[in-house]
């Protein structure tokens, strides 16, 4: 049979499971929120830089 812990050690345990569960969401959101910059700033960069000449075209535009 398994001895009960003191309720002091049930309380803590329970608010560090509950601060686990709230810091996973957290890590979840902060992935989101970096997944979105890099996405936004691969849009900016992609508008900012110029196509660059196509070698084979012989310095001619079409």
């Amino acid at each position: 049979m398994t001895s009960r812990p003191p309720p002091d050690l049930e309380a803590e345990n329970a608010y560090l499971r509950m601060r686990v569960a709230q810091l996973e969401n957290d890590v979840v959101d902060l992935s989101a929120q970096v997944i979105r910059a890099q996405q936004q700033a691969e849009r900016r960069l992609n508008r900012s830089v110029p196509a660059e000449p196509n070698p084979l075209s012989g310095g001619q535009s079409f």
